[in-house]
């Protein structure tokens, strides 16, 4: 009599069960609650030195706290799709590998307070726009990208207390409507004007609780303080002003015109300024001086010109501009920053070779402008705009009696300086 064979279907449901009850390792134990939709591994308290294997991969949460987990590899919940909860404190989690919780879109509650972690993979929790829960006191960070939380619209509940965060980027916090609780205290905060901003918004928000245990670490002078309302800080955002200048030298109408600009700024702290260069063929940024200071004579500014320097930089805040020619033309923004923030303000500079350059002037600036945008009435995010008219004559000879009839266009060769935002 032959063998018989098992019927394919049977077949299928022997193999299922077989794997679904082989799917939860030994030192864990696995419920499944069907009413409620929920699949629980239960792993803590077994000394684990790292996440086991063979998890079952419908678990919904995943409990793994007080163990002695050093380290998550970016293979560690890579089958947990349907992860909803995943609880790891009081672990010795010091390293954690970019994208370990990349995948786990359905997250909604992550607990790993009380490790060691100093470089959290922050870029991970973009994924994680279900988020509601994020647990990481009692670590060792010391930063938190200000974009770090900008895509976790629905998080409720923060823990960042007991760290070693001094500082937070203005805006960290912004982009979480739903935030109701906020833990920061017990960290070595510098009460500079670097977390100023924090100060004001502390007072403006119910989210954080105890906000007396949030104490100075630094400077010396505040050591110890509550920072709040009463916490002394000399502290201002940055005013900036953009002026045009035109004494150079009648010299310079030989080689083609100069132009200097002169940006003024005022701060507490004393603000560092930067210069925009947004012309119809190129942008440019300088982040700070390139002339070195000292007595810089128009023979100087020629000399490093002629070493390829078009946009000549000093730590006063002046730019010259050698030999402006139309392809100069463009939109100058002068920006000022400090710890408390930053302002900026543009002038935009047309060449003109007529008397009357009104239409000209319209027609280049729309070229060199960028998208039009409403005007903005709040100084501190937006810059007034202004435009200078040049006038370019033509060049006459070198002689004595030229250097005098050039002067006059030198001396200002400014037609109209008008405010477009007022």
């Amino acid at each position: 009599m032959g063998e018989k064979t098992m019927d394919p279907l049977l077949f299928f449901l022997t193999v299922l069960l077989f794997v679904g009850t082989q799917s939860c390792p030994e030192v864990c134990k696995c419920v499944a609650k069907k009413k409620y939709g929920r699949h629980i591994a239960d792993c803590s308290y077994k000394e684990l030195q790292a996440v086991p294997v063979g998890l079952p991969s419908n678990a919904t949460t995943l409990t793994l706290s007080v163990n002695r987990i050093t380290s998550l590899r970016v293979d560690s919940f890579e089958d947990l799709v349907d992860l909803q909860a995943l609880w790891l404190s009081y672990n010795e989690v010091s390293n954690i590998a970019k994208g370990t919780f990349a995948f786990l879109v359905q997250l909604r509650a992550i607990d790993l307070s009380h490790n060691r972690i100093t470089d959290f993979p922050w870029g991970d929790l973009s994924n994680l726009t279900a988020l509601q829960q994020l647990k990481l006191s009692s670590n060792l960070l010391e930063k938190v990208p200000s974009d770090a939380f900008h895509t976790l619209k629905d998080l409720r509940s923060l823990w960042l207390s007991d760290n070693q965060l001094a500082v937070l980027s203005e805006g960290t916090f912004d982009s979480m409507p739903l935030l109701s609780l906020l833990q920061i205290s017990h960290n070595p905060w510098n009460c500079s004007c670097k977390i100023w901003w924090l100060k004001a918004w502390m007072e403006n928000t119910s989210v954080i609780p105890e906000k007396e245990s949030i104490t100075c670490a630094a400077p010396e002078r505040m050591k110890g303080l509550v920072f709040g309302r009463s916490l002394p800080m000399d502290c201002m955002r940055p005013s900036v002003q953009v002026v045009y200048h035109s004494s150079l030298g009648s010299s310079i109408l030989h080689g083609g015109l100069s132009v200097l600009l002169h940006c003024t700024a005022v701060g507490k702290p004393p603000p560092e300024i930067r210069w925009k260069i947004q012309t119809s063929s190129q942008n440019v940024a300088i982040n700070g001086p390139n002339i070195e200071e000292g007595n810089n004579s128009l023979a100087d500014v020629t000399s490093k010109h002629s070493k390829g320097m078009h946009f000549l930089v000093f730590k006063n805040g002046s730019m010259v501009i050698s030999k402006f020619s139309k392809a100069d033309e463009g939109i100058y923004t002068c920006q000022a920053l400090n710890d408390v923030g930053s302002r900026e303000e543009s002038v935009s500079i047309a060449l003109a070779s007529s008397e009357n350059p009104a239409d000209q002037l319209e027609n280049n600036m729309q070229a060199s402008k960028p998208e039009s945008k409403p005007c903005d009435r709040e100084e501190h995010s937006k810059s007034e705009e202004k435009i200078v008219v040049l006038y370019l004559p033509p060049i006459l000879p070198k002689t004595s009696s030229s250097v005098r009839v050039l002067w006059p266009w030198a001396a200002l060769l400014l037609s109209s300086l008008l405010a477009l935002c007022s």
